[in-house]
């Protein structure tokens, strides 16, 4: 019975490329019900090889698959039939409903479920108890070549027998040479026309006595033809690193045969689909695809399940499935219209749409094709910071508004999740970096920094929120210590009045006998009868327009006519009544002003007695002055003396005032200061836990060190202003390690120990003497923050500096790090391979690389075919362009022959370089 694959286009429609599923690849079927353990789900009767039977399971078995969203099945019974005829195989009846079959919502099944691989688990001659291995094949080999094999591994022996599983005639190595002879064979006479099939074999319960470590023990690797297993099943509570412990022997013929864990669910009833399961990356619902996958498992395989507290396993709490995380990611670009280079020019109005992977996408193609036009472009519309550098920001701008934007396309962003009403970067947040770009940060200090912060997620928001409170700290401490300048000179100023004040009021002491005090208490009553008589004629001149505007008020009268027409007595009475208190009110205003006149004429009168008053005491005074031999000028200083010493009490007060405003200020700045060193001090702490992180990371060949307070540049422009040759030459003469912090400068001064940093006795006194206790606060204010220095081990087991390092390294190292850290942000890098280390590359940038799958989307233009091969692209971008326009020529994943051959044309120089390059290193 040939099978025809029903293919369905909704998958790559919804994630382009290679994606994420989840993928059981061990399930029982009612196939075994011989052995007991395998069932009919509850409600389904009938004769078990009964068609309408095993069709309703197959129903139930998919919808349950649906159910516990797995999307890949592996269906492994130990007899791929339960009755003697083909058509009783459970097996197959499930792999035609899911290929033709309709949910009960009206949707296919092979809109659900991606792939279902029919199988089989035989128990292979081998070891003392016999040896089970998974069998998965394509369904393209059809039925009847499904049942024919498994009876070619079993040899004829009948897999059960009361109940009891029995072995196979063959061993594991016969099994292995009989099938792959049976699919020579079959495929070789092609005899139903149908299409090639591939299989594949996967180990279970590896340390069950019949799982192939029990069976075989540790002897495995040199009895057993390891190389033929693609990937070994995890015991239920066991990761990886349990089946590893004390096996180092089986870490090495893993990697040596490049196999891999993983999870199944062994399960016997539909219920218990996907009760374990694995996460596999695949780019086609074929065998080839679930082999790569195990080939490639550090980029396409995820174990689904974590330690928890407790210690058994949980699922994951990030998955790597982007419709489940929910991580930002560009799923299409439309760019239609314009002069754009890929909108418009050659056709108006048409239209190039790029569909990205939200894993690693690779955009290849010839020179002049676009590739930096797109991602320049990208990064234009969606207005995402420029580079630092001038004439990089440039270039960017010219390819992302020239070309990209050029006449003002019509794009479109497809960002699966996101608020459609919010702004371009705010549904893509992407971190760009164009040709160069990497290469020019290396010399950014805060830059690696930004890059280190965000390695552990853990630590980035509390390091991201210290920074900022630590910038902000310095803007309120160069505030305050200008604040507390200007108040200097307003304590001084107080004090210089409060001391005039006071000494004039000491040497009115003297004059005290002559009478002052009686002067000072007829003066002060002089004045007050002269404030009050202005006050007075400032009340008359505001009531005499009211009496004028009062008298000419028109008042309403309601003569005999009017009375009449109005026919309402009472409103006369009203006008009389009114006109009546207009009366009294006048008159009142009258009185008020005429008694305010007199009041004004006695005010006058008092006060030139009382002036005259003040006069004599003044003069009495003038003569005892004289008598006690005071002269003319004496006296007038007196006068002065006078006035100064009247104003005693508020000088006083104001010079009190400032001094406690200053006290606030100058506590308010040492207690920012102790908030600022608490919180560098926490960084150090957070930046050194990245540091233990980076160090594991990468095995130790890349470390971070510390640099305290390694920016030097605010104390340099400090001492620079001071304007003095002598301190700018020590400074600048120096040792780094000798070199103060603003802290260690400023207690020295103190201390008087300023020569242990190199200082002459001469620029000593000078520095004293500038340092007043304005430039000190300012000094305080300063801070220098800690730099923090990557270096890389080098072969001779030294480190060397980042900058020490040539371009191709630094930007390796860099790029390692941007592609460790937890940011979940999508990172776009134009052609990072123009200054790259090949070593490096493959040593640390592509196993990072790999790693990124599933927590991070990633666009590479590149021309390096290590990048988008050995990186695993899941998508891969071919540009073709004319002068005016550019366009997608291919795209897809790696698997698809049209992207292979494109990546051999485009990156790897064309076949017949490839081939000249295997002959010269004699592969």
């Amino acid at each position: 019975m040939a099978f025809a694959r029903k293919d369905t286009g909704k998958w790559r429609e919804e994630i382009p490329g290679a994606r994420w599923f989840k993928a059981d690849l061990h399930i029982h079927t009612v196939d075994d019900l011989q052995g007991g353990r395998a069932k009919f789900p509850a409600g389904l009767n009938g004769p078990p090889g009964a068609a309408e039977t095993l069709a309703a399971y197959a129903r139930k078995f998919l919808q349950n698959a649906v159910a516990n969203e797995v999307q890949v099945l592996g269906i492994t019974p130990h007899s791929p039939r339960v009755g003697s005829g083909a058509e009783t195989s459970a097996v197959w009846r499930i792999v035609d409903e899911w290929n033709s079959g309709v949910d009960d919502d009206g949707k296919p099944f092979r809109e659900k479920i991606y792939a279902v691989f029919p199988g089989f688990e035989p128990s292979l001659n081998q070891g003392r108890s016999g040896l089970h291995l998974l069998f998965l094949f394509d369904p393209e080999m059809g039925r009847d070549l499904y049942l024919k094999a498994f009876e070619t591994l079993m040899g004829g022996i009948s897999p059960w027998r009361d109940k009891q599983l029995q072995n196979s005639m063959h061993s594991a190595g016969d099994a292995f040479h009989d099938l792959r002879e049976f699919r020579k064979r079959e495929c070789a006479q092609n005899k139903y026309g149908k299409k090639s099939w591939h299989y594949i074999v996967l180990a279970p319960h590896i340390d069950n006595e019949k799982g192939l470590l029990g069976a075989q023990k540790t002897q495995v690797l040199q009895v057993f033809q390891h190389n033929e297993v693609a990937g070994l099943e995890l015991g239920d509570q066991k990761l990886p690193r349990d089946s590893l412990q004390n096996r180092p022997w089986l870490k090495d013929g893993m990697a040596q045969h490049r196999q891999a864990f993983f999870h199944g669910s062994d399960a016997y009833t539909v219920q218990g689909i996907g009760n374990r399961y694995t996460w596999f990356k695949l780019a086609s619902p074929r065998i080839e695809a679930l082999r790569q996958a195990f080939i490639a498992s550090d980029s396409r395989i995820r174990i689904a399940y974590e330690k928890a507290d407790g210690g058994g396993l949980i699922a994951l709490r990030n998955p790597p499935d982007v419709t489940v995380n929910k991580r930002p990611w560009l799923k299409s670009v439309k760019i239609t219209g314009g002069a754009s280079f890929f909108g418009g020019k050659d056709r108006k109005n048409s239209t190039t749409t790029f569909r990205l992977s939200p894993d690693l996408t690779c955009v290849i193609g010839g020179s002049m094709t676009g590739k930096s036009t797109f991602l320049d472009g990208l990064r234009r519309h969606v207005t995402a910071p420029l580079p630092q550098d001038g004439k990089l920001e440039e270039q960017v701008k010219l390819r992302g508004d020239e070309r990209f934007l050029s006449g003002s396309p019509e794009v479109e962003l497809d960002c699966p999740g996101r608020d459609r009403t919010a702004s371009a970067h705010e549904r893509w947040p992407a971190v760009f970096f164009t040709q160069n770009e990497l290469q020019r940060l290396t010399q950014e200090p805060r830059a690696v920094e930004d890059i280190l912060a965000r390695l552990v997620a853990d630590e980035t928001v509390g390091i991201k929120n210290r920074e900022k409170r630590l910038v902000g700290l310095d803007e309120e401490l160069n505030r305050a210590a200008k604040h507390l300048a200007k108040l200097d000179e307003d304590v001084a100023d107080a004090e210089q009045a409060f001391e005039r004040a006071r000494g004039a009021s000491k040497e009115l002491v003297a004059f005290a006998d002559a009478g002052i005090g009686d002067l000072h208490l007829i003066s002060r009553h002089h004045q007050h009868w002269l404030e009050f008589s202005k006050a007075i004629k400032e009340l008359i001149g505001d009531l005499h327009p009211l009496i004028d505007t009062m008298e000419a008020l028109d008042k309403p009268e309601v003569g005999d006519s009017l009375a009449g027409v109005l026919g309402d007595v009472e409103i006369g009475k009203s006008a009389e009544i009114v006109r009546a208190h207009w009366e009294v009110a006048f008159k009142q205003l009258r009185l008020a002003y005429d008694e305010l006149k007199a009041m004004d004429n006695s005010a006058k009168s008092s006060a030139s007695a009382v002036g005259v008053k003040e006069q004599i005491v003044r003069t009495k005074l003038d003569r005892r002055l004289a008598d006690q031999g005071f002269d003319g000028a004496r006296i007038q200083e007196f006068q002065a003396l006078n006035s100064q010493a009247a104003l005693l009490g508020s000088h006083e007060a104001n010079f009190e005032q400032v001094c406690e405003k200053r006290r606030r200020a100058e506590n308010s700045f040492d207690a920012l200061i102790e908030e600022r060193q608490t919180l560098v001090q926490k960084q150090r702490v957070a930046f050194h836990r990245v540091s233990e992180v980076v160090r594991k990371e990468f095995d130790e060949r890349i470390s971070v060190r510390r640099i305290d307070e390694g920016e030097r540049k605010p104390l340099d422009d400090f001492l620079r202003a001071l304007k003095q040759s002598g301190i700018t030459r020590w400074w600048g003469e120096v040792k780094d390690e000798l070199r103060p912090g603003p802290d260690r400068l400023l207690m020295s001064l103190k201390a008087k120990r300023l020569s242990d940093f190199g200082m002459s006795s001469r620029v000593q006194a000078t520095f004293k003497e500038c340092l007043t206790q304005s430039k000190q606060r300012q000094l305080a204010a300063i801070r220098c923050p800690d730099r923090y220095i990557i270096e890389l081990r080098m072969d001779d087991g030294r480190y060397r500096r980042l900058d020490e390092l040539s371009g191709g390294q630094r930007v390796s190292v860099l790029l390692s790090l941007l592609l460790e850290t937890k940011d979940d942000r999508p990172l776009v890098i134009d052609q990072p391979e123009d200054e790259l280390d090949n070593r490096f590359l493959f040593d640390t940038v592509l196993p990072a690389l790999k790693r990124l799958k599933g927590c991070r989307q990633i666009i590479v233009a590149t021309h390096n075919a290590n990048i988008v091969v050995n990186g695993d692209a899941d998508q891969v971008i071919q540009l073709e362009a004319t002068a005016n326009r550019g366009q997608v020529a291919c795209v897809g994943a790696i698997e698809e022959p049209s992207v292979r051959d494109a990546i051999v044309r485009t990156v790897d120089g064309g076949d017949e370089a490839f081939r000249l390059r295997r002959m010269k290193y004699g592969f």
